[in-house]
């Protein structure tokens, strides 16, 4: 009896088991799993994209616009076009690391994605390793 009050209590505290998770990871990172076949996907607006440009062999698809506005299920249905299954590995990229960690979180759990990844500190921290970029 004890146990199970204890294995209900804990998962009323930890929650619901996701099906996937959410990492942060580096720029080496990045590229290793690269040639694993994972799919860079870069949500920023198409104006910082001309800023900066992308990360080599990575999609363009904007998440938020330039007010924060988004449409969620306009954008998993692009999205869709590109990954192959739901266990693909998909690397989201911002400018900081902030707005593809909410889209990773996202993808996680409601959308049922089960290897999804934040590059950290961005396109920012991309650059400051000296990382190449492509032109937009």
């Amino acid at each position: 009896m004890k146990r199970w009050f204890y294995l209900s209590m804990l998962s009323v505290l930890l929650g619901p088991a996701q099906a996937g998770s959410l990492s942060g990871i580096t720029p080496d990172e990045v590229q290793e799993l690269q040639t694993k076949g994972a799919l860079v996907v870069d949500v920023r607006t198409p104006e910082e994209w001309k800023k900066t440009g992308l990360i080599p062999n990575s999609k363009g698809l904007t998440f938020f616009d330039s007010v924060g506005s988004y449409d969620k299920e306009g954008w998993l249905k692009q999205l869709k076009t590109l990954v192959k299954s739901p266990e693909q590995p998909v690397i989201l990229v911002c400018a900081s690391g902030k707005r593809s960690a909410l889209v990773g979180k996202m993808l996680v759990t409601e959308a049922g994605y089960s290897h999804v990844y934040s590059l950290d500190k961005g396109v920012h921290g991309w650059s400051a390793e000296s990382k190449p970029l492509v032109a937009q």
